[in-house]
């Protein structure tokens, strides 16, 4: 991506777009072990598959009806599961041949693998079904992509408006890295990083929502939740309420981190869940957050962002939190040799 970048000093960089194909390439390569090209019908589905799955959510279905007629959206949404079931299993598919033909003594020890490994495992009991492997495996593209897409093009916005912030980053990244690529013993020293990524999750989360289902009947507060009832907790306004965060809720302060994220809010942690939390929470957060870190890194080494003309505000749920209109922003080499 950088290198593309190369020569492009000085004009106007779509990163939203920019993001979506990087962190696509990331998450195929390391997860699937293959790249962005293969892996782009699968992407290209699985987008329109969420778009009509959080189109038709809160449609209320007539289970004899619902089975005797499908709408346009239900149609199309069987058919997009097919494809994707059909593209994963022919990745597994490949796998089990080189494993058959000799060319391979293992299915792979990347997340592919794994699952190819648990689909063949000779005890039944823990042996994964073919929809278990489909699920994971769009579990795994959709939300290794989408959500780090998300956080990184909304830090950069970030950045490009508040370049006072977006000077003590760079500055932090040079400190601990020069002018190298980041190294993994680094990266928990980004300190101020840290501090910028959780308040733009604050102010942007990735997922706006979560649902859970309750397991059993219990009292929440004045409320009585029975058993098997869901339960949507909004993420975007638990991050927005003045009560939790003060009155400068709506206001770009990564120093309210400075202490960690037990001491940001005036009550606890559990204000502050841009990966939900518990048992549920996301498996990918520190795969995300450490993405975003060096992919950071390596833009603050070579650039300096401000905020393009023709950007217009406006943040958007689709499933993840998009910008309407996409993130433009201008690049300013700092070397001339990057």
């Amino acid at each position: 991506m950088l290198e593309k970048w190369k020569g492009r000093e000085g004009n106007e960089i779509k990163v939203f777009e920019e993001f979506r194909l990087l962190t696509a390439e990331v998450i195929s390569r390391t997860a699937f072990g293959s790249n962005y090209l293969e892996g782009k019908k699968i992407f290209d589905m699985l987008t329109k598959l969420s778009i009509l799955v959080y189109r038709n959510y809160f449609n209320a279905r007539i289970p004899v009806i619902s089975k005797m007629w499908k709408s346009v959206d239900e149609l199309e949404s069987e058919q997009l599961a097919k494809g994707i079931h059909d593209c994963v299993m022919e990745m597994v598919k490949r796998r089990e041949e080189k494993v058959a033909t000799g060319e391979s003594d293992h299915f792979g020890d990347d997340f592919l693998g794994l699952l190819v490994n648990a689909y063949n495992d000779s005890d039944l009991t823990n042996r994964l079904s073919v929809e278990d492997v489909v699920d994971e495996c769009k579990t795994f593209y959709f939300a290794g992509q989408e959500t780090t897409n998300s956080l990184l093009a909304w830090t950069v916005l970030v950045l490009a408006i508040h370049t006072d912030w977006q000077e003590k980053a760079r500055k932090e990244v040079l400190e601990v890295f020069g002018d190298q690529n980041p190294r993994h013993g680094g990266i928990s020293k980004l300190k101020t990083m840290n501090m910028i990524i959780n308040e733009t999750l604050r102010l942007y989360a990735p997922l706006a929502a979560v649902i859970r289902k309750v397991r059993k009947g219990v009292r929440l507060g004045n409320l009585v939740l029975p058993a098997d009832m869901e339960v949507l907790i909004p993420i975007l306004i638990l991050h927005h309420d003045p009560e939790l965060w003060g009155d400068d809720v709506h206001l770009f302060k990564p120093e309210r981190f400075s202490e960690g994220i037990a001491n940001a809010t005036k009550y606890n942690s559990a204000a502050f869940i841009p990966f939900s939390m518990g048992p549920r929470s996301c498996v990918g957060m520190s795969f995300a957050t450490t993405e975003t870190k060096i992919a950071l890194s390596m833009i603050l080494q070579r650039y300096a962002v401000t905020l393009s003309p023709a950007y217009v505000h406006a943040p958007f749920p689709l499933i993840t939190l998009q910008p309407q209109h996409g993130i433009q922003v201008m690049l300013h080499s700092l070397q001339t040799d990057a």
